[in-house]
C-alpha cells in the first residue's frame, strides 16, 4: 500500500526567527535587517506563531529572539541573529553573520545581545512596552 502525503515531513520546515512583536525596538531592528540583508528565512513576531510552538519557550521570547523550527529552539539571542544573518544573499552579510559565529566573538556578541535586550526600551524605538521584565514576572 502506498503512502499518503500528509504534508512536509517532521523537521523539514524551515526555520523561523520568532521575535517580540509588541516591542518597537524589536520591530525596527527587523525591519532594518530586513532591508539591509534580505535574510531568507522568516522573521515573525511570536505573538504570531501557533502557540504549540512557543508556549514551551514564553519566558525566553520575552528576553530574546529564538531561531523556531516548530517548538524546537535551534538558537537564541545573539546566535539566532547570526545564523539569521548567514541566510542573506548578501555576501557581506553572510559574513557578518558567520564573524559572529566564531569563537572569542560569539560571547562578546551574545554579551552585547543580553545588554541591548535588558536596555531596549531606552533605545531608538523602543517604548516601555518594550521593558524586558525580571525573570518570574509577567
Amino acid at each position: 500500500m502506498g503512502r499518503r502525503a500528509t504534508g512536509p515531513a517532521p523537521g523539514s520546515a524551515p526555520p523561523v526567527l520568532a521575535y517580540d512583536g509588541d516591542c518597537g525596538f524589536c520591530q525596527s531592528s527587523v525591519d532594518r535587517i530586513r532591508s539591509l540583508a534580505a535574510p531568507t528565512l522568516e522573521a515573525v513576531p511570536w505573538q504570531f506563531l501557533p502557540e504549540e510552538s512557543t508556549a514551551p519557550h514564553r519566558a525566553r521570547l520575552d528576553r530574546e529572539v529564538l531561531l523556531l523550527r516548530g517548538s524546537t529552539v535551534l538558537a537564541g539571542g545573539a546566535d539566532a541573529v547570526a545564523r539569521w544573518l548567514g541566510s542573506s544573499p548578501s555576501a557581506g552579510c553572510r559574513v557578518v553573520g558567520a564573524v559572529l559565529r566564531l569563537p572569542g566573538v560569539r560571547g562578546c556578541a551574545r554579551v552585547v545581545y543580553r545588554g541591548v535586550a535588558r536596555n531596549r526600551h531606552r533605545l531608538p524605538g523602543g517604548t516601555p512596552a518594550c521593558a524586558v521584565r525580571p525573570a518570574g514576572t509577567r
